[in-house]
């Protein structure tokens, strides 16, 4: 009997049915062209998307990670834990803009080839669930900045949030470098 595993699953270098509008293949098009015959164009906007994932999700999975082991803790080491969460935001949101916006310029550079790819897809819709879990976390942190970093139930979801945020940093990057393999 010869059974095929995952059968039903898209095969990574299949691509979905998608009609770029010709407008938009033709707008991109010298860009296009130059990242094409342009290797330290290239190179620079690969560096500026990949970099803040490195920088900001550096941040954020070690300070997940304390957030893990402080869920726990004592009331005045989560209360300075909380402090610098609120002072990292920052890094790590202007992190995920630059990323956003040097990869906007990649799929720009590639407009006939990323958005038909389903791993494009599935990067984008994990970058979506990350950015809600991110706000999730934030409101948490408030809440808990404001109760005296005392609240069982919001350490318990900042906790959940935390996971949650390891694993989606993690899964983003794995789908970007799948995506730079298969598309």
């Amino acid at each position: 009997m010869n059974m095929v595993l995952f059968s039903h699953v898209p095969q990574p270098d299949s691509k979905m049915q998608i009609e770029i509008p010709k407008a938009l293949i033709d707008l991109t098009a010298p860009w296009g062209d130059f990242m094409k015959h342009s290797k330290l164009a290239k190179t620079i906007v690969i560096f500026l998307h990949i970099a803040p994932i490195v920088v900001g999700g550096g941040i954020a999975i070690g300070l997940d990670r304390l957030t893990l082991r402080l869920s726990k803790g004592e009331d005045a080491d989560r209360g300075r834990h909380l402090a610098e969460l609120a002072k990292t935001h920052g890094i790590v949101i202007a992190s995920l803009a630059v990323s956003i916006i040097s990869g906007l310029l990649l799929v720009a550079a590639e407009i006939d080839n990323f958005p038909t790819s389903w791993i494009f897809w599935l990067k984008m819709a994990f970058l979506a669930v990350l950015l809600v879990n991110g706000a999730r976390m934030r409101s948490s942190e408030q809440k808990l900045a404001g109760a005296g970093a005392t609240s069982a139930e919001d350490w318990a979801s900042l906790h959940t949030a935390s996971l949650a945020s390891i694993t989606l940093w993690l899964t983003v990057t794995f789908l970007g470098v799948a995506l730079s393999k298969f598309s």
